[in-house]
């Protein structure tokens, strides 16, 4: 279970675009006058507004002194569908709103199930909604469903629930010239697990501004997991096909 924890993660967490031709964004015309009503409406201006997405990517994951790199083909269809292809075919994951599947030719398996193994991985339930903002550079929960305020700090924006959870704490650090978040962070100091998702680059792409370098760090106690990803190219509003086929005579992989 934990090999095909490390598989999912790696590939669901690399979902995020990049282009030859795109402009990286830099914080020229910063303003940082914003009261947190004026600072929630700009980020939301700025939320992904594309059909279809395909893109190849470049991660690079690391777990102790064990690293490893991979290129992935990727397609998405916005609030839909997203897929992963790996190299020369030999693992595919297919996300919907309903389920999580995969399967790898490397060892025969395949997987079909809900977002438990993700949303134990990272330590709050998710959905297929959370699981696309979080890796399109947007604020895994909404932020116009509770009360947040802000701060400036550092030279960008902190924003912040007006009231923490004891249990679960989360902050958004704001870029104030494009207004994109650059780092979320979920904290649970009583299970001693911290991720934190920092955005080091976007980029304009057709009017779009998406993610070009993502580093998420996971941690649980003593263990920590690193992702690093890079965005070689994509392709906005094409039409996509998402073919998914268990092949037959694969091992179901029972999570327990």
């Amino acid at each position: 279970m934990k090999h095909l924890l490390r598989i999912i993660i790696v590939s669901v967490l690399m979902i995020t675009v990049g282009c030859k031709s795109a402009k990286t964004l830099t914080n020229t015309d910063a303003n940082l006058t914003l009261n947190t009503k004026q600072l929630i409406k700009e980020n939301s201006r700025q939320a992904a507004n594309f059909k279809t997405l395909s893109a190849k990517v470049k991660a690079v994951y690391s777990e102790g002194d064990n690293s490893k790199s991979v290129a992935i083909n990727f397609r998405l269809e916005k609030d839909k569908t997203i897929w992963l292809n790996g190299p020369f075919s030999a693992a595919r994951l297919l996300i919907t709103p309903d389920k999580v599947s995969f399967y790898n030719k490397l060892d025969n398996t395949f997987f079909e199930g809900d977002y438990a193994l993700l949303s134990d991985f990272l330590g709050t339930t998710l959905d297929f909604n959370k699981v696309q903002n979080l890796l399109l550079g947007e604020a895994l929960f909404n932020l116009k469903e509770s009360a947040y305020v802000s701060s400036v700090y550092d030279d960008t924006y902190l924003l912040q629930p007006e009231n923490q959870n004891a249990l679960f704490e989360l902050f958004y650090i704001i870029n104030p010239a494009y207004f994109k978040i650059v780092s979320q962070q979920l904290s649970q100091p009583k299970d001693q697990r911290i991720l934190q998702i920092d955005y080091l680059k976007y980029q304009e792409v057709d009017s779009e501004i998406i993610p070009e370098q993502i580093k998420i760090n996971a941690v649980e106690a003593s263990s920590e997991t690193i992702i690093e990803l890079e965005f070689k190219s994509v392709s906005l509003n094409e039409k996509l096909n998402f073919p998914f086929k268990i092949p037959s005579g694969f091992e179901a992989i029972e999570l327990k």
